[in-house]
């Protein structure tokens, strides 16, 4: 359905304790698509070894004729219902040098030993998810696009891109080098306030990820940094974007947080407005938007942003 509409990318979250597996189901999309590109979105440094990743994607690329791509992360839920901690700017590098040094068919040293993925040779796009400022430097420096979490405004957006742009400059790489690609919660209804009251819990989970190491650079207003900080100590990993009365989505109204939250993350409410916000991204200098329809009727959703949204783009 989402290749018929006219999207141009399907993703799949790699969280092990909320969803299905990531490469068993992105094998699915691949057999019944012909044309969009598929990968991850994402998957992170830690609960797959770099030469597992590889291999996954390197297989997954070859079934779908080199459709693949590989989205990388710090880890969110994935790693929290673990117990871990997410990975630091050292090893996300590490990682994704491991990772495209396997898919060229060259070995790597990784952490002392030497490891290899004897059959690949064909490179595939590494797209890196950041939101912080170093984290979107780093982006800018070594992958070949970049999934920010780090919002939707005006201002938050030309910040972004410039630290991304600033992280290409500093590894000698022509601006431009990595695409930059948004991702935003989606929802579409007749009345703006029904679209965003069934993504609450999304709009928390997104606050959640992308200020929980510091808020510094990050475009929090100051009024509400006691709030944002109330959020990452308050959130339920094991509810990460569950839809219905969970205690994640009563923190959005609960902190004072909701509008600050909806216009941060999403693209969401009538048709209309969600035109009107992806024309304000993608006149940022936005290369590709990923949504994450949120709804009991994601399908619906899916299909009204492709009838109503990117027809008339």
């Amino acid at each position: 359905m989402a290749e018929d509409l006219g999207f141009d990318y399907i993703g799949i979250p790699d969280s092990q304790s909320l969803w299905r597996e990531l490469y068993l189901s992105l094998s699915v999309v691949a057999n019944a698509t012909s044309r969009v590109r598929i990968g991850p979105t994402v998957t992170n440094a830690l609960t797959r070894h770099p030469a597992v990743s590889a291999s996954a994607i390197a297989t997954l690329n070859e079934i779908s004729g080199g459709r693949g791509f590989l989205g990388i992360g710090s880890g969110d839920s994935a790693i929290l219902n673990l117990g871990l901690q997410p990975a630091r700017l050292s090893e996300m590098k590490e990682y994704i040098s491991a990772v495209r040094a396997l898919l060229s068919g060259q070995s790597f040293d990784y952490k002392g030993r030497s490891i290899h993925v004897q059959w690949s040779e064909n490179p595939v796009p590494i797209v890196m998810s950041a939101e912080g400022p170093k984290t979107l430097a780093l982006a800018g420096a070594i992958a070949d696009a970049v999934i920010i979490h780090s919002g939707l405004t005006t201002d938050v957006l030309a910040d972004t891109i410039a630290r991304i742009r600033e992280g290409e400059r500093a590894a000698g790489r022509p601006e431009g080098s990595a695409e930059v690609w948004a991702f935003a919660k989606c929802n579409i209804a007749d009345r703006r306030d029904d679209a965003i009251d069934e993504i609450k819990m999304a709009l928390v989970a997104s606050g959640h990820h992308a200020f929980r190491f510091t808020l510094d650079g990050k475009n929090v207003p100051e009024e509400l940094q006691e709030s944002v900080m109330a959020l990452q100590s308050e959130y339920v990993p094991s509810e990460h974007e569950q839809l219905g009365e969970t205690r994640n989505a009563a923190l959005s109204d609960g902190l004072g947080l909701t509008e600050f939250l909806a216009d941060r993350f999403a693209v969401a409410g009538t048709p209309d407005e969600c035109l009107e916000k992806v024309g304000i991204i993608k006149d940022a200098g936005v290369d590709n938007l990923l949504i994450l329809a949120i709804s009991t009727d994601s399908d619906n959703v899916i299909r009204r942003f492709g009838e109503e949204v990117i027809a008339r783009i």
